[in-house]
This record gives structure tokens, C-alpha cells and sequence, in this order.
């Protein structure tokens, strides 16, 4: 049985997130940081090469649209004084606009109102929940980072976390995929059939916008067109780390952080820690 000597050899690889950060995501493309640096020329041909037209321009200033971007690294390679890939995976959010950065600090007051609001809906799925994973038109690669959070790195069960093949067993819905015209009333009836409290994920920049396919006659152009989202995870594909975070949102177990926070607040059924990022 050569897994026993393996195992002795390997010791403990599973991950100790979300009680602390322990380096197992310095290894990803996880998100774009962005600095104020005006409209340089670099800035405007990086704009005029993104794929999915995530970076704009708003009152004179740079933004992002993380719920676009395909972490390509194009901005990066083009305007790097601008544009940096950040191993950053915890960019979950409860609004689709708070996926445009810089944020907007007016935004904070009705962010709290929603996460407050959240948090009484799903009070009692603190200890057990599952989770119901549909593809509703994903390229594949978001349903490989899925997957990985069942393996021994990951090991969502430790968290009280699993996924049902079930609706009438599920807690949180998440979905993948641009959601196509074939998928929008299956996708429909998965959520009518779970019961209440229950919580939409949207993963990844295809069921945020739609990605590269977009809103067109095969496609939604994301998961908000047919449900109502609680909570949006960018990334293409979103990471593990970044799916987990999102779920831990979602059910109020690990509340949402800004850009700048220089430490999050790790809450695990009921213990408050702090975790620096």
C-alpha cells in the first residue's frame, strides 16, 4: 500500500483557509490591481486591446470592471505602471457594482444595508451546507476549479460545505456559464426547487457579463438576466480559493473585504480571528 508511506511523507497538505493565509495562492493569477495613474497613452492602448472592454474611463479617472475581465494580462503587459496581475483572490462581492474598481465610497452605505440583509436571510446555515453547482454554458474551465475543491488541498467538507445533486437539498446555487437560451428555464427551475433561505453565486466573469460571448441570441450575458444574485465571484476561471471565499460570503461566515484592507475579518462557525491577507 504505497499511499501509507506517501502520506507520512506528505504530512498535512490541506489548506488552513479561511483560519489563515498559509501560501498556497501566491500560485495564482488571481486578479487586476490598478493604480491611479491617469489617462497615459499606454493606459488608452490597453483599453483599446482588452478582449471584453473591462477598462473604461469615468470622470477623467482609470476603472476596471473585474466582473469582464478575463485576466488575460494584456493591460498589464501593455501599461504595467497601471495595470498589475495580483495573486488576490478575495474579490468576491455583494453587488455587481462593487466589481468596478476603484470602488465608489458611496457605495459603503448600501453595501452594508445588503450584507446586513443577507446575513438575516441565511442566520441558519451556519453549520451544514450544501451546495447545488450548475453549468449553464461555461467553457469547462470554471467546472476544473469546482471540482478542486473537493480534493485534499482544499477539502470543503471540513467547512461544513458540500455539493448535492440535488435542488431540493440545496442550500447555495452556483452557477458557471454565460447562461444560454437552452439553459435559462432549467437554471429557473433548479432555484425554484430549492428551498428557502437560498443563496445564487455567480462564478466567474461568464455568469457575471457573459465574458468574451457576451449578451447575445444565444446568451444571457450572465446569471442576472434570469436569477437574482447574492454574491459575484470574478475570475476566468474563478480560483478555489476565490470560489471558497464567495461561498463562505455568501452564507455569512466570512464577510466581504474591500481593495486596501490590510486585514480581514475570519469568521468560522461562531470564532472571530484576524487574518492578515
Amino acid at each position: 500500500m504505497p499511499w501509507i508511506p506517501r502520506g507520512l511523507r506528505n504530512g498535512i497538505v490541506t489548506t488552513s483557509y479561511p483560519r489563515r493565509l498559509d501560501g498556497y495562492d501566491t500560485g495564482f493569477r488571481g486578479s487586476i490591481e490598478v493604480r491611479d495613474v491617469g489617462i497615459t497613452a499606454a493606459v488608452s492602448a490597453a483599453a483599446d486591446n482588452c478582449p471584453t472592454r473591462a477598462i473604461s474611463f469615468v470622470n477623467g479617472e482609470v476603472q476596471l470592471d473585474r466582473g469582464r475581465c478575463i485576466l488575460c494580462g494584456r493591460c498589464a503587459d501593455i501599461a504595467p505602471e497601471a495595470f498589475i496581475l495580483s495573486t488576490n483572490f478575495a474579490t468576491s462581492t455583494l453587488q455587481r457594482r462593487d466589481l468596478r474598481i476603484p470602488v465608489l465610497d458611496e457605495s459603503d452605505h448600501h453595501l452594508t444595508l445588503v450584507r446586513d440583509s443577507l446575513a438575516r436571510r441565511v442566520k441558519t446555515l451556519r453549520r451544514s451546507v450544501h451546495v447545488r453547482h450548475v453549468d449553464a454554458g461555461s467553457d469547462g474551465a470554471d467546472e476544473w476549479e469546482i471540482a478542486a475543491l473537493t480534493n485534499p488541498v482544499y477539502d470543503v467538507q471540513r467547512l461544513g460545505i458540500f455539493f448535492t445533486a440535488s435542488p431540493r437539498h440545496a442550500d447555495v446555487l452556483l452557477v458557471t456559464g454565460v447562461v444560454t437560451s437552452g439553459m435559462a428555464l432549467p437554471l429557473r427551475d433548479t432555484f425554484d426547487a430549492m428551498p428557502d433561505p437560498k443563496v445564487v453565486i455567480a462564478a466567474g466573469v461568464e455568469a457575471i457579463s457573459g465574458g468574451l460571448l457576451g449578451e447575445g441570441y444565444a446568451s444571457s450575458g450572465g446569471v442576472e438576466g434570469t436569477l437574482p444574485v447574492d454574491v459575484f465571484v470574478p475570475g476566468s476561471p474563478a480560483t478555489p480559493f476565490g470560489l471558497l471565499q464567495g461561498i463562505l460570503v455568501a452564507v455569512n461566515l466570512l464577510p466581504p473585504i474591500r481593495d486596501g484592507d490590510a486585514e480581514q475579518l475570519i469568521t468560522v462557525r461562531g470564532r472571530t480571528r484576524r487574518g492578515a491577507r
